[in-house]
């Protein structure tokens, strides 16, 4: 007989795709300007938004960077995975930081490929091939704070 895991409660519906071009998005800006993943995110079906940690405001060459980057990992038809693990064992792997006070002892790590892995509840799509083109719509800098809005295309 199995153990059953038990995880937190998840407050919404996320749309899928969405939801896993956030977990794309975050980990491209980590590797391309050395910021935390987005700390306020507004994840919709039709257009979303992601807050970012800069010092400086991007380029317009820097923030097409981004797009083309994100563009390039949905395009390699990565498998979206998920394993089950003790805080231990995740936090040689992903930053807790923002895991919050009541989370469950074991934790669900969603991994897209081997581009990126997150502590995550939430729901995702099983292969990015799924989600389409990611497109910024906009975006603006102020105060050390790039706010990032798009949405997903066919």
């Amino acid at each position: 007989m199995g153990t059953t895991v038990q995880l937190n409660e998840h407050n919404k519906q996320e749309y899928p795709p969405m939801h896993t071009t956030e977990h794309i998005l975050n980990q491209t800006m980590v590797r391309m300007f050395g910021c935390p993943r987005s700390k306020n995110a507004h994840i919709e079906r039709k257009k979303s938004k992601c807050d970012y940690e800069l010092a400086a405001a991007p380029t317009e060459e820097q923030i097409q960077a981004v797009e083309n980057q994100v563009n390039a990992i949905i395009d390699n038809h990565l498998a979206v995975t998920t394993e089950f693990m003790p805080h231990e064992k995740a936090a040689s792997i992903v930053d807790l930081s923002k895991l919050p006070e009541n989370a469950s002892e074991t934790l669900r790590i969603v991994r897209i490929g081997d581009y990126d892995a997150c502590a995550c509840i939430g729901t995702h799509v099983s292969n990015t091939s799924e989600i389409g083109h990611f497109k910024i719509i906009s975006h603006d800098y102020a105060d050390g704070r790039l706010r990032l809005r798009f949405k997903l295309t066919e």
